[in-house]
C-alpha cells in the first residue's frame, strides 16, 4: 500500500505541473505543447484509473478465485427458478469478464429451476469482485407458474467464499465430519458418474455443509469437498474476527448470511435496486444477463469508505 501511496503523490505533482502549464497556454497557445499535455493527461486518468482499482480490492483474499454457492429461499418452485435465474446471471457475468467456471454442484428443483448450485470462479480478483454478492436476492414478478397470473415474490441466498490453496489456522478434526456418498444428478450431462460418487460432508460443531459430485471418482469429489468446506471455515473465522472488531469500535453492522441486500422488481414496475448503497436501474433484464457492475463497483467504494 505504501507503493500505492507513493504513486498518487507522483501523479498529484503531476497534475499540478500540468495545470500550471495549460494556465501559461491560455497566454501563449502551442500546438505541439497542447497535444503533449493533452497525451499526458490521457496518461495520468489511466494511471488513477488503475490505481483506484488496486485501493478497491486490497483485501487479504480480493485476488483469489472463489466458491458461489445460491440456495432457494421458502417457495418451492417460485424460489427454485429464481435461484436458477440467480446461476444465470452468475454465469454471464464471468463470461463476459473472461472468468473460468466449474460447477461443484448442482441438484434439480422438483419442477424447475434448482435447490442448490455451487461453482468455482477462476480468474484474478474473482472474490474481490463478487464478495459483496453475498445475502439475500429478492424477486417480484408475475409468476409464470401461476395459471392466474399472480404476482409473487421469490427470495434466494447467494454464499461467497474465498478459495485458499493452504491455511494453517484452519484444522479440521476427522472426528468433526460426516460424510454420506450418493449417486450423481443434475446438470452433469456424461461428464457425471452413475456410481455413488458424489460426497456431503457435514462439519458438525459449525453444521456447515458442503457437497461435491463434479469430479469422476468419490476421492476427488471428497478431496474438492474438503477444499470447500476449509474455505467456508476460513470465512466463519474472518467474519468472527470482523464481529470482534466491531463491537471493539461500536458499530452496528450487520453480516449474517440472512441479510437482504438487493430487490429485482418486474411487476407492477421495472427495477433492482441495492440497499446497501440504494444504486438502482429500470433495466431489470440487463441486469439478469449478467451486467451487474454497477452494484459490484458500488459496493467496493462503499467499503473503501468504511
Amino acid at each position: 500500500m505504501k507503493e500505492e501511496i507513493n504513486q498518487l503523490e507522483k501523479l498529484k505533482e503531476e497534475i499540478t505541473d500540468n495545470l500550471e502549464i495549460i494556465e501559461l497556454l491560455k497566454l501563449d497557445y502551442d500546438e505541439i505543447i497542447y497535444k503533449e499535455i493533452s497525451f499526458k493527461t490521457n496518461e495520468i486518468v489511466l494511471e488513477v484509473e488503475k490505481l483506484n482499482k488496486i485501493l478497491l480490492l486490497s483485501g487479504p483474499y480480493d485476488k483469489s478465485n472463489c466458491i458461489l454457492d445460491i440456495h432457494p429461499g421458502a417457495g418451492g418452485t417460485e424460489s427454485c427458478d429464481w435461484a436458477n435465474m440467480l446461476y444465470r446471471m452468475y454465469s454471464r457475468w464471468c463470461e463476459k469478464n473472461n472468468y473460468k467456471i466449474t460447477l461443484l454442484d448442482y441438484q434439480d428443483g422438483e419442477e424447475a429451476g434448482v435447490k442448490n448450485v455451487s461453482i468455482l470462479i477462476k480468474g484474478q480478483n474473482a472474490y474481490g469482485y463478487l464478495k459483496n454478492e453475498k445475502g439475500v436476492h429478492r424477486l417480484v414478478r408475475l409468476s409464470p407458474f401461476d395459471s392466474n397470473n399472480r404476482r409473487h415474490t421469490s427470495f434466494a441466498s447467494v454464499e461467497v467464499t474465498p478459495e485458499i490453496d493452504q491455511d494453517s489456522s484452519i484444522e479440521i478434526n476427522d472426528k468433526d465430519l460426516k460424510i454420506d456418498v450418493y449417486r450423481s444428478t443434475g446438470a452433469g450431462g456424461q461428464g457425471v458418474n452413475t456410481t455413488d460418487s458424489a460426497v456431503r460432508i457435514t462439519h458438525l460443531p459449525s453444521k456447515i455443509v458442503v457437497t461435491c459430485q463434479n469430479e469422476r471418482s468419490q476421492i476427488q469429489n471428497k478431496e474438492q469437498a474438503m477444499k470447500v468446506l476449509k474455505n467456508k471455515l476460513l470465512l466463519k473465522k474472518i467474519e468472527e474476527q470482523e464481529q470482534e472488531l466491531n463491537k471493539i469500535k461500536g458499530i452496528q453492522k450487520n453480516i449474517e448470511f440472512g441479510s437482504q441486500i438487493r430487490s429485482y422488481v418486474m411487476h407492477p414496475y421495472s427495477m433492482v435496486k441495492d440497499h446497501r448503497t440504494n444504486v438502482a436501474t429500470s433495466n431489470v433484464n440487463k441486469i439478469l444477463d449478467g451486467d451487474i457492475d454497477i452494484f459490484i463497483e458500488s459496493n467496493l467504494k462503499k467499503e473503501l469508505e468504511r
